[in-house]
């Protein structure tokens, strides 16, 4: 193995190269492969698709496909959950010391607002300022929009911008959660835009942000979203640039399927759900996190207790443990003889 270290595949499990695309498959086809044919591929072993066979150390066995799919999703949870908190820190930090400049600052009409960091206050302010954002954009939109499934009223308010933007032939790129799919509103607006707007969803996004040509920035001020931060600040706007690339990557494209979870009768959601479940998160926290109500949350948990036979929420946590959903890699559970519900 000397020689082939990472630099030579300097990729994750989920982007295999060539050589190792072949040996995993051939690896899973057949069930182990001679660790001679390893060799030319150590990435491999590093990154754990395959270990030594107990029975005969001169053969390899892979791990699971769906080994490898929980162990990806929880590095995805992972940096969803460091974006988010490392957003909130940045905010936080420039809300300090915006305010320690306004207590030293000399009264004056103006003190409240600067080129770098502006408050918008009321609904028709935060507009006439995104108006102006869009009329000034010449190449690029990125948005994240949290919050499940969009109102009609949410699209039909910036749908006049949208249609200024592609006109003049600018890129859109938004970022939804996966219960964004089931959005008819949504698809209509996608289809009414064309190829001018890429969209992509994930489990959990970031608050709202909305950013024109990388050079300004608007997220909410309040929980109500009746007040606004205008950032024009380089720094921060390339912060927030890069916490969107990094979700962007992470994402599925909305054309695209959720990925099978590997485990009869769980959905996706209901993966997520209880990889959060697991984190020890109430069932509104959540519902807030992946976009859907209180009740469906709920609705989902039930569900997850009848698949994985739990017969209450501490049994739950247990089956959910043993079924590998919480991100630990353990070998599925062995569901009790019930009919199993289809996969939603």
């Amino acid at each position: 193995m000397a020689g082939h270290g990472t630099d030579g595949h300097p990729h994750g499990a989920d982007r295999l190269c060539e050589a190792g695309d072949r040996v995993y498959s051939r690896a899973v086809r057949r069930g182990r492969v001679h660790r001679r044919d390893a060799e030319p591929v150590p990435c491999l072993l590093e990154l754990a698709l395959l270990h030594p066979d107990p029975d005969d150390m001169d053969w390899l066995v892979p791990t699971s496909p769906q080994e490898v799919m929980t162990r990806l999703l929880r590095g995805v949870y992972d940096e969803i959950s460091a974006s988010r908190r490392r957003v909130g820190s940045a905010v936080e930090a420039f809300e300090w010391y915006a305010g320690l400049g306004r207590r030293h600052a000399q009264p004056s009409p103006s003190a409240s607002e600067g080129p770098a960091i502006r408050v918008l206050d009321g609904l028709a302010r935060i507009q006439a300022a995104m108006d102006e954002a869009t009329q000034a954009c010449t190449t690029e939109v990125l948005t994240v929009q949290p919050g499940g499934i969009r109102r009609e009223a949410e699209l039909s308010e910036g749908l006049h911008r949208a249609m200024a933007l592609r006109g003049r032939g600018v890129r859109m790129r938004d970022l939804y959660t996966h219960v964004a799919r089931h959005g008819h509103g949504l698809l209509s607006y996608l289809e009414l835009m064309g190829d001018a707007v890429e969209a992509r969803t994930l489990d959990e996004v970031i608050e709202r942000l909305i950013l024109f040509d990388r050079t300004v920035a608007f997220i909410p001020a309040n929980a109500e979203r009746t007040m606004a931060l205008e950032l024009r600040h380089p720094a921060l706007v390339d912060y927030l640039v890069t916490v969107f690339d990094r979700l962007w990557r992470l994402a599925i494209p909305l054309t695209a399927p959720l990925p099978d979870t590997g485990i009869e009768g769980i959905s996706h959601r209901e993966q997520s759900i209880a990889a959060l479940l697991a984190e020890g998160h109430q069932d509104a926290v959540i519902a807030e996190r992946l976009g859907i109500s209180v009740r469906t949350c709920r609705a989902h948990i039930a569900r997850l207790s009848e698949t994985l036979g739990a017969a209450s929420r501490t049994q739950l946590g247990v089956r959910i443990a043993q079924a590998g959903l919480d991100g630990s890699h353990r070998p599925p559970v062995t569901v009790p003889d019930q009919e199993s519900p289809s996969v939603r």
